[in-house]
């Protein structure tokens, strides 16, 4: 259950709800999305309402992509496939076209025809990014992008996705529980707890000008917890 929730991301920006596990912030990602109904309050993108008690746009209608934690490649698939599959109500040179497009932004252009078991698991990332791109969403959400990668490859990954979303231009949200994550990538963080937003501020607020001594002591202890993960990845 999320309650009292209010927050406004510009476009083109990239905002992150940041918290523990079970907090809420997937739940308001899934209501975004349109997998979750919204019983107070409503959800608008670009102006025009999606959600509230008495709307429902179908998820397919509402022009957000999404990016799922295990990243829901098709097996059977190659990597362009997989890219294409959102797109096949276009034309097929266009389609071709825009396939090649994503590969090459996320760059994996000369991997086209490689199949998900025979790439590893950053590619397998940076597929399922093409392909959540691909159709240009007006929204894209990422639920735990990186929760399956080692804590090297996460941070590296980190910073690549914040260039390729800020190269495109798209507006993003993603929900995390690491906060190195958080701060490399979003313009805007919001600090969850039990179902409420605790501060949505810049990353310099939240470290600079923290709303409650919870949120000071959230991304505190959280920056201690992320810098013992890294000594540990590296032997240290």
């Amino acid at each position: 259950m999320v309650d009292g929730l209010s927050l406004a991301l510009p476009r083109g920006d990239i905002g992150c709800l940041l918290g523990a596990s079970g907090c809420g912030k997937t739940t308001v990602l899934r209501a975004i999305a349109g997998f979750e109904p919204v019983r107070m309050g409503r959800i608008v993108l670009d102006g025009t309402p999606v959600a509230a008690p008495s709307l429902d746009v179908p998820p397919e209608r509402r022009r957000i992509g999404m990016m799922f934690q295990d990243y829901a490649l098709f097996p059977h698939l190659s990597a362009a496939d997989n890219v294409a599959f959102g797109l096949r109500r276009r034309p097929k040179a266009e389609r071709r076209l825009r396939v090649a497009q994503m590969l090459e932004l996320v760059g994996l252009a000369d991997s086209g025809d490689a199949y998900p078991h025979e790439l590893s698991g950053g590619q397998q990332q940076r597929v399922a990014l093409a392909r959540a791109l691909a159709p240009s969403p007006e929204l894209l959400l990422l639920d735990e992008p990186f929760s399956n990668l080692d804590v090297d490859t996460r941070e590296r990954l980190a910073f690549e996705l914040r260039d390729i979303l800020k190269h495109t231009g798209h507006t993003a949200i993603l929900v995390t529980h690491n906060q190195a994550e958080a701060f490399a990538i979003a313009d805007r963080i919001g600090v969850m707890k039990d179902g409420r937003l605790a501060q949505w501020d810049t990353p310099y607020a939240l470290h600079h000008h923290p709303a409650s001594p919870f949120v000071a002591d959230f991304v505190r202890r959280d920056a201690l917890a992320d810098e013992r993960a890294r000594a540990l990845a590296r032997g240290r």
